[in-house]
């Protein structure tokens, strides 16, 4: 049950993530500067080192058409960042995964998206590490009952566990 402070805790965060506009502004500034557009970008946080995703499951947690996740993986492809691999299962079925390259890359971007923005340092290194494991700890919870159409296009803990 959401208390009053859940809520304005989350409203914070909402706040600062997409009102604000620096988190919006420094993805799409990583995005450039590493000559990918943003969609890239995200699947690269996506794909991580997991070995594989299935692309209907990359459609289905982002809640939206397959054929968007093959446009993403066709420009993966093209710069040599992902590949598209036979599930071993069932060869009808196609995974994406990162290639030595697309894992090169994804270090560089999360190396980029993690630097801080200056308001940070208004918290001691104490209050950073308290919002730090405060937010894994909300990022590590187990999101598999059903969700919203709004709360099914994102995946914090994919995020947090590239971040880790």
């Amino acid at each position: 049950m959401a208390t009053r402070a859940g809520r304005e805790a989350w409203l914070t965060m909402v706040g600062l993530w997409f009102l604000d506009g620096h988190a919006h502004d420094r993805i799409l500034d990583v995005a450039f500067e590493l000559g990918l557009p943003p969609g890239m970008l995200k699947a690269l946080t996506f794909l991580g080192d997991e070995g594989g995703i299935r692309m209907g499951d990359l459609a289905e947690q982002w809640g939206c058409d397959a054929s968007y996740v093959t446009t993403l993986t066709d420009g993966l492809e093209e710069r040599g960042l992902a590949e598209r691999r036979p599930l071993a299962r069932d060869r009808r079925v196609k995974t994406v995964a990162l290639t030595e390259s697309g894992l090169a890359l994804l270090a560089r971007a999360m190396e980029k998206l993690s630097e801080p923005p200056a308001f940070l340092d208004t918290l001691s290194a104490s209050e950073q590490r308290s919002l730090r494991d405060l937010l894994r700890k909300i990022a590590s919870v187990d999101r598999s009952a059903p969700r919203s159409n709004a709360e099914a296009r994102g995946s914090a803990s994919r995020f947090a566990r590239v971040t880790s």
